[in-house]
C-alpha cells in the first residue's frame, strides 16, 4: 500500500534535474547502495536493512519475504553539496534476477543514465552482461559501481581488467579505494594521493585522455599543454558519456557508507542533465522519429513506465516527464483517447510513499494516481495533435514458462479474469492464453520463479487463489510440400440444397511467415460474394489441425476454380467446400507438427558445465556455445524444445547447488521427431467430414 504526505515538495528546473537506474544482477547490493545515498542526503535517519525488511525500496510483503527486490522502485535525493548546484536526482532500484528482468528493462525508458552495479567478491556475473549490452543499445550513458569493496577476498585491479576485457578500454575509473578500503579518493580533479590498489596520477591522466578524444579542440590544446583543466571538461565528458566513449567506475561500500558521497558527486556533476542526454526515441504513427526536446515552457509529453494496481488507493501511473509541465489542473490525454483528464495531485515518490508537489518539469519522475487511462507505454500529452506519438517498446524477452490456472473457488471466474489483467498491466513481460477449445487458461512469464510470483501476489493482494497444472505445449502444424486439393459439397433435403466446389493448392511458406489466403478464380465460377466462405472453411481447419488438433501455420492456400449452382449456392456451402478440399489438400501436402524450441542461457560454476551440458543433451537440446562470465563462472548457450524444459529450474539448482541462473527465449519452431508426431497424432481424433 502506497502512503502520502502532504508536504508540498520543492520544485528543480530541468537542468538541475538527473534520472538514474540502477541495473545488475540480483545481491550486488543495488537497494542498500540507495539506502545509503538516501542517508546521505537526509531523506531518513537511518539506512533500513533488506534482512529486517525495512529498506525504502523493498517495501511489499513479498519482497521483505524473499529478502530481493521482485518490482521497480522509485526515490528522488534533493542534494545540495558545496561547491554544486543543489540537484534532484530520480533513481530507480530494479530487480536483479533474470526471473524479474521485464521490471529492469521498463525502467530504462524513464531515464537517461544507467548505474550497472557489480558485488566486488562476485565479480561480472549473468545480468551483468545483459544490462550492460541493453544500457548500451538504448544508448544510455553508463557507469559502473563497484560495491562490496571490503569484503573478504576482493581482488580489484583483476576485476577491473576483466571489465575492460569484457566492456571495452572506455571502462576506466573516476575515483579509487583508499586507506585500506575505508574512503574512495577523486581521480578526476586530483592527480596526486595515495590508493589502495593504482597510482592515482595514471588514472588520472587515462581518464582525461580519454574523453579529451572525443573533441577536436580540446584534444588539440591537451596535447599543447599536456594537461587540462577538469573543470572544462563538463561537454566533453557528457559527449564521451553520450557516445559509449567511457564508462566511469566508481567504487563504494554501501553497508559501511564508503564512497557514497563520491558517487552522489560524480552523478551530479558527471551525468548529463536532461537537456545533455540522447533523446528518446520517439515515433509518430507512421513510425518517423520525432524529436522530443525537454523544454518545459512547450506542451506536455510524458510516458508512463510502471503501473501499480493497488487495491487501497486503484491503479498508480509512474511516468517520466519527457517535455512541458504538468500541475494540478493539467489536462491530459492518455495515449488516442479522445477525451481529456485533468490532473488533481502530481507526486514524487519516495518508494511507498508519495508526497504532492506543485509541479513536474521536463526531466523528473513523478506519479498520478486514480487515473484508469493509465496503462504501460501509454504517452501522456496536453495537446490532441500529438496523439500518436509513441516510445517503441524495448525486445523484451518472450514470456515461454507457463502454467495453466483455473480459480480454486467456483464463481470466480469473471474476477479472475479482473485480476489478471491487472497483473498484466504491471508487467510487459507477462501474457496471457487461452484455448477455447481446450477451455485452459495459461499464465506465461519468463521463468517458473516468475509466473510463481506472480501467483503469490493474486493471493495474498488480491485474495483471490487460482490451482495450477502443466500448460499444454504450443505445438503447431505445417506441411512439407506443395499439393492440391478439391472437394464438392452437394446436399438435398427438399426445396433449396447446398452447393459448392472449390479446387486449391496449398504451399509451405518460410518458418515464422503465418498464413496467406490467395484468390485466383476466374471467370466468376465462384461468385466474388463467396469467395470469403471458403477462406472461412479453410481458416477452420487452419484452427482445428490435420494431424494432432494443432493450429497450421506458414501456409499459403490458393482457390483457382471451382463451380457453383445458381439457387443452391450460398455461404454454408462453400464454407464446407472449402473445408473439404483443405483437408485433401492437406493429406497429399507432408503435413507436419512443429515444435517450440527456446533458447537458454545457463549460467553457473564452471565446474558444473559437465554436469548441465550433459543435462541439456538428454532434453534434445543442441549447445550452441559457450562463454566466460568470470574467473570460474561461464555461460552456456543452448537450443532446447520447450516441452523437454518442464522441472529445468529445479533441476538446474541441484546440479549447481543452488549457484546456477538461466534465462529462456523463443528462438524458433522446428519439425518433431517422427516418434514423437506419432505420440502426439496418436492422442488426435479428427471429425470426419460428411456430406
Amino acid at each position: 500500500m502506497l502512503f502520502r504526505s502532504e508536504r508540498p515538495m520543492s520544485n528543480y528546473s530541468t537542468e538541475n534535474l538527473r534520472t538514474v537506474a540502477l541495473v545488475g544482477h540480483g545481491g550486488a547490493g543495488k537497494t542498500s547502495l540507495i539506502e545509503a545515498m538516501l542517508m546521505r542526503t537526509g531523506a531518513i535517519a537511518e539506512c533500513g536493512s533488506i534482512e529486517k525488511g525495512t529498506t525504502v525500496c523493498d517495501n511489499d510483503p513479498q519482497e521483505k519475504a524473499v529478502g530481493h527486490s521482485l518490482r521497480t522502485a522509485v526515490v528522488h535525493l534533493d542534494t545540495a553539496m558545496p561547491d554544486l548546484t543543489p540537484v534532484r536526482v530520480h533513481v530507480i532500484d530494479t530487480p536483479g534476477y533474470p526471473d524479474y528482468v521485464g521490471q529492469a528493462l521498463s525502467a530504462l525508458d524513464a531515464v537517461k543514465n544507467v548505474v550497472v552495479v557489480i558485488d566486488a567478491a562476485k565479480g561480472i556475473e549473468l545480468m551483468t552482461r545483459r544490462m550492460m549490452k541493453w544500457a548500451g543499445r538504448g544508448g544510455h550513458c553508463r557507469m559502473i559501481v563497484i560495491n562490496k569493496i571490503d569484503a573478504e577476498g576482493v581482488d580489484l585491479p583483476k576485476l577491473l581488467s576483466e571489465l575492460k576485457e569484457a566492456f571495452g578500454d572506455g571502462v576506466l575509473p573516476i575515483n579509487l579505494p583508499a586507506k585500506g578500503m575505508t574512503r574512495v579518493i577523486d581521480c578526476f580533479d586530483r592527480d596526486t594521493g595515495e590508493s589502495d590498489i593504482m597510482t592515482v596520477s595514471d588514472v588520472h591522466r587515462a581518464f582525461i585522455e580519454r574523453v579529451v578524444e572525443v573533441d577536436d579542440a580540446t584534444m588539440e590544446k591537451y596535447l599543447e599543454e599536456g594537461d587540462a583543466d577538469p573543470s572544462t571538461l563538463h561537454a566533453p565528458i557528457t559527449k564521451a558519456l553520450r557516445e559509449g566513449h567511457i564508462i566511469p567506475v566508481c567504487f563504494t561500500s554501501a553497508k559501511n557508507l564508503i564512497g557514497i558521497r563520491d558517487l552522489i558527486k560524480v552523478i551530479i556533476r558527471h551525468m548529463p542533465a536532461p537537456v545533455e542526454a540522447n533523446a528518446a526515441p520517439f515515433v509518430d504513427a507512421q513510425g518517423n522519429p520525432v524529436h522530443i526536446a525537454p523544454d518545459p515552457d512547450q506542451p506536455v509529453i510524458a510516458r508512463v513506465f510502471k503501473v501499480v494496481s493497488d487495491p487501497f488507493v486503484g491503479k498508480i501511473g509512474v511516468f517520466r516527464v519527457h517535455r512541458g509541465r504538468i500541475k494540478a489542473g493539467t489536462e491530459l490525454y492518455a495515449g488516442d483517447a479522445k477525451k481529456p483528464f485533468k490532473v488533481v495531485h502530481p507526486l514524487l515518490l519516495q518508494g511507498k510513499n508519495t508526497a504532492d508537489t506543485d509541479e513536474l518539469h521536463a526531466g523528473d519522475i513523478g506519479a498520478l494516481s486514480k487515473v484508469d487511462d493509465l496503462y504501460y507505454g501509454c504517452v501522456l500529452h496536453s495537446d490532441p495533435a500529438d496523439a500518436g506519438i509513441v516510445l517503441p517498446r524495448p525486445p523484451y524477452p518472450r514470456p515461454m514458462f507457463g502454467l495453466a490456472i483455473e480459480p480454486a473457488r467456483r464463481g470466480d471466474e469473471s474476477r479472475m479474469g479482473e485480476v489478471l489483467q491487472k497483473m498484466l498491466a504491471e508487467d510487459p513481460t507477462l501474457a496471457v492464453d487461452h484455448d477455447v477449445q481446450l477451455n485452459e487458461t495459461v499464465l506465461r512469464g519468463l521463468t517458473e520463479m516468475h509466473v510463481r510470483t506472480v501467483l503469490e501476489r493474486m493471493k495474498d493482494q488480491f485474495k483471490l487463489e487460482v490451482t495450477t497444472s502443466a500448460p499444454s505445449v504450443p505445438y503447431r502444424e505445417t506441411i512439407g510440400a506443395a499439393a492440391e486439393g478439391h472437394a464438392r459439397h452437394k446436399k438435398q433435403t427438399g426445396g433449396a440444397g447446398q452447393f459448392g466446389e472449390v479446387f486449391l493448392k496449398v504451399e509451405p511458406l518460410p518458418r515464422g511467415a503465418g498464413f496467406e489466403f490467395v484468390d485466383r478464380v476466374k471467370g466468376g465460377v465462384i461468385p466474388f460474394n463467396l469467395i470469403p466462405a471458403v477462406e472461412k472453411g479453410v481458416r477452420e481447419v487452419l484452427a482445428t489441425g490435420y494431424m494432432a488438433g494443432y493450429p497450421i501455420t506458414d501456409i499459403r492456400v490458393t482457390v483457382y476454380d471451382g463451380k457453383s449452382h445458381p439457387v443452391d449456392s450460398k455461404e454454408v456451402a462453400f464454407v464446407a467446400a472449402g473445408r473439404k478440399a483443405m483437408l485433401d489438400a492437406l493429406a497429399k501436402a507432408q503435413p507436419q507438427i512443429l515444435e517450440p524450441i527456446v533458447e537458454i542461457a545457463v549460467s553457473a560454476p564452471e565446474s558444473t558445465m559437465g554436469a548441465i551440458t550433459g543435462d541439456i543433451a538428454a532434453r534434445r537440446g543442441q549447445v550452441q556455445g559457450t562463454d566466460n562470465l568470470a574467473p570460474g563462472v561461464m555461460e552456456i548457450k543452448a537450443l532446447v524444445p520447450l516441452s523437454e524444459l518442464t522441472g529445468y529450474a529445479a533441476r538446474l539448482h541441484a546440479l549447481t547447488q543452488g549457484a546456477g541462473a538461466f534465462t529462456m527465449d523463443l528462438a524458433d519452431y522446428h519439425t518433431v521427431p517422427a516418434q514423437k508426431a506419432q505420440e502426439l497424432a496418436s492422442h488426435y481424433q479428427r471429425k470426419d467430414e460428411e456430406d
